[in-house]
């Protein structure tokens, strides 16, 4: 029987030799600089362009496009088509399509005052496809906040520990951004201080769990609330998650019109230690595991008692259709091909529109010099690899088919799958376990306050300078985070967590094609002698691929079945069928929007490749 080894061995090396090769070469296609001055230094305004150190910058970058996807998307890939396909594409598609994603979306923002993908669009090809793209993009930031929120509220229901550690490291976060920003101290110190209780909040999580409302929790659980109050939502069938997320949307935001440097920066720096420790430490115990120390005594399957070891339990391949998985021997999936949906449902482990978002929208703002951007977009993006790839380890090592599938497949996997990898250093898979919820819900919360002010920047970019009194009320940061917040709150109250998540990775992989369809079309106008295959390639592949999924999704999935009944259980209440009805006209806006850009984006690339007249990007005389 194989180990796990391998998977990890096979991911280490693939994206070692890109970083190094690839990375490279892309470095000097886009010719980095350090000569020229950045956006955060142009432009510095101690709110939205603050210079910050790289390895500051970094933590910030990766907390935010690291969220839930890359855990529940592979860990759902391996247990319906067979872990072989999933790790394939995370191994072979991340550095050649998501990390020349991230990196060309940081690039071309530089080279645009850190502006985003909509804006440097726009500047090529009009103010109908920026304002189309910035449409498309908000629409799916909505999508994120209502997706993440509820993973968290999730995570966090069936973790309090987590709970009670994620409010210790914000507050920890705000605390250390008046440290480096307002009284000055040192940067070294403040970093081994307050790294230090983030650490400290976990075993503060273990000893004080925290709950909202009553339920099941472990032992010697604090209970903030004797009963649920009325306006509180069971979602999942849950209330707690319900009053979780409330919480959540309501921090994030909070969260998104604060000073990146009072929250942000500092917050996403601190938390990057804990997320660095869980990814790298994970990987580790595996090397160490499988070498040296084997798996704890008390590593055992949950529901078998089973000694676990770190040899892969699941299926290689499962068929095309995933018939011979344990997902849908349960009946608990739709009919599900391998193409196009094993694409959408590894979203970010691979590649992630969401990513050019953040890479244009906050990263940009905040770059100190041109040459960081290798390793903040390329490597960053490998990272999350690498977050998919111990996602992957857990799940074919403890393999737990959760009764209901969906999001439920995620937690018990990586939480638990997590800790039972972590004994390998001694560490109790009572504390474990616990800390990888608290990784996972780490990942989350930055992502998820992160798409707030994504969508707060995009929508205020819609508007422009305001001339009537609604434009006004819509370009105020209290009033458009709460319309994104609210937004998020009602798609939770009506949709159900397979077509959000479907929802959601559709419409994020269809983003970034688009957002290569903006760097490719920058490129074009940049030299007639730029090669665009880099980014063009990538662009038609994940076009096609997203447009197929989508109107599978639509055509199969939600008319055929919840509309017609046809392919499945038809939809019988009110609110299910609004939903469902909701959910197509998603789709339908989402591939109108994405099929007219390519057209626009085509032609552009037409006039500046046959006649040379396409709009000059900002680069030096040289650059050519």
């Amino acid at each position: 029987m194989a180990g796990v080894i391998w998977i990890v061995a096979l991911i280490l090396t693939t994206f070692t030799v890109a970083y190094i090769t690839y990375g490279r070469y892309l470095s000097q296609f886009v010719n980095l600089d350090d000569s020229r001055e950045t956006p955060a230094h142009k432009y510095q305004d101690g709110q939205e362009y603050v210079p910050a150190k790289k390895p500051v910058l970094l933590g910030h970058h990766y907390s935010s496009i690291a969220g839930g996807a890359p855990v529940v998307g592979p860990i759902t890939a391996a247990l319906v088509w067979g872990w072989v396909p999933a790790v394939l594409w995370v191994a072979i598609g991340n550095p050649l399509i998501g990390a020349v994603h991230d990196f060309v979306s940081l690039s071309s923002s530089l080279r645009h005052e850190g502006k985003s993908i909509g804006y440097i669009i726009g500047e090529y090809v009009g103010e109908r496809g920026k304002n189309m793209l910035l449409w498309f993009a908000f629409l799916l930031t909505i999508l994120v906040v209502a997706v993440f929120a509820l993973v968290i509220g999730v995570v966090l229901d069936a973790y309090p520990q987590a709970a009670t550690a994620s409010l210790i490291y914000i507050t920890l976060a705000l605390l250390f951004g008046v440290w480096l920003y307002q009284l000055g101290l040192p940067f070294s110190v403040g970093t081994v201080v307050f790294v230090a209780g983030v650490f400290g909040s976990v075993w503060a999580g273990i000893q004080y769990p925290l709950a909202l409302v009553p339920g099941e929790y472990p032992e010697g659980t604090i209970v903030l609330l004797e009963s649920a109050p009325f306006f509180i939502p069971a979602l999942l069938e849950s209330v707690n998650i319900g009053a979780w997320v409330l919480v959540i949307l309501v921090y994030g935001a909070l969260a998104s019109i604060l000073p990146v440097w009072m929250l942000l920066q500092p917050r996403d720096y601190l938390s990057s230690f804990l997320l660095y420790t869980g990814v790298g430490g994970g990987l580790l115990a595996v090397i160490v595991g499988t070498f040296i120390t084997g798996m704890g005594s008390d590593a055992v399957h949950p529901d078998t008692g089973d000694a676990l070891s770190f040899q892969i339990e699941t299926g290689a391949w499962y068929g095309f259709f995933g018939e011979a998985g344990p997902i849908a021997q349960e009946g608990l999936i739709p009919l599900m091909p391998l193409f196009p949906l094993l694409f959408l449902t590894i979203a970010c482990g691979t590649v992630s529109g969401f990513h050019s978002l953040v890479s244009s929208g906050t990263t940009a703002k905040q770059l100190n010099k041109e040459t960081d951007a290798k390793l903040i977009g390329y490597g960053g993006m490998l990272a999350e690899g690498l977050l998919a790839a111990v996602a992957l380890v857990t799940v074919t090592i403890i393999a737990i088919p959760a009764a209901d599938g969906g999001i439920a497949l995620a937690l018990p996997n990586f939480a638990t799958g997590g800790g039972a990898i972590l004994t390998a250093f001694g560490i109790p898979m009572e504390y474990g376990a616990p800390f990888m919820a608290l990784v996972l819900a780490s990942f989350l919360l930055t992502s998820m306050d992160t798409a707030v002010r994504l969508g707060r920047y995009m929508l205020e970019e819609l508007i422009g300078t305001p001339e009537t009194e609604v434009e006004a009320y819509a370009a105020n940061s209290y009033v458009n985070t709460s319309v994104i917040a609210i937004a998020a709150f009602l798609l939770l109250g009506s949709g159900r967590w397979e077509d959000l998540w479907t929802l959601f990775g559709g419409a994020n992989q269809l983003l970034a094609s688009l957002a290569l369809l903006t760097a490719t079309v920058w490129l074009a106008n940049w030299s007639k002698t730029k090669q665009l295959v880099s980014t063009g390639g990538p662009m038609m592949l994940m076009g096609f691929i997203t447009v197929c999924g989508l109107i599978w999704v639509g055509g199969y999935q939600i008319i055929g079945g919840r509309l017609l009944g046809i392919t499945a259980e038809a939809e019988t209440g009110a609110i299910g069928i609004a939903s469902a009805i909701a959910q197509v006209l998603i789709i339908a806006t989402l591939l109108y929007l994405a099929l007219s850009l390519f057209k626009i984006g085509y032609d552009n690339l037409q006039t500046a490749r046959d006649s040379g007249t396409g709009v000059v990007a900002d680069v030096s005389q040289d650059d050519d």
